[in-house]
């Protein structure tokens, strides 16, 4: 077994992908319309669609422009070899970072966290580039 995707439900399909795009650096990977039952999917991701590399699935339900989040969902975490210049291109990019990068309390990894349009957060763990999980470069 092995983790495929994490869909998130999105108010606004192509804000949520100029985000993971733009200001992530993913890749949209494929897009699907189902009139029928009135929703969108983009997949978004690193790499080119490698079947071994997780995605993200962005979920529009049409008509509908907010979720509450609830508060059991944590956040999605991206392995990036620069926690502080992640920051900084994301932040360029018209991200929005909601703590600074920074040793994790009582650690020293050092982490940050962004938040996207619709309010998920977002957790960049610097790692080594050669560690699994690599993200955003």
């Amino acid at each position: 077994m092995r983790l495929l995707h994490t869909m998130l439900r999105v108010g606004n399909l192509q804000r949520s992908i100029d985000f993971y795009t733009q200001v992530l650096g993913m890749t949209l990977l494929r897009t699907s319309e189902n009139p029928e039952y009135k929703y969108s999917l983009a997949f978004v991701g690193y790499g080119n669609g490698n079947p071994d590399q997780a995605e993200i699935e962005l979920t529009y339900n049409w008509g509908t422009e907010s979720y509450e989040l609830g508060s059991a969902y944590g956040h999605i975490a991206l392995g990036v070899p620069d926690a502080y210049a992640a920051c900084d291109k994301i932040k360029a990019a018209g991200g929005n970072v909601t703590r600074e990068a920074g040793p994790v309390k009582g650690g020293t990894t050092v982490i940050a966290f962004v938040t996207d349009p619709d309010g998920y957060k977002i957790e960049l763990i610097q790692r080594n580039e050669n560690a699994a999980g690599g993200g955003l470069r």
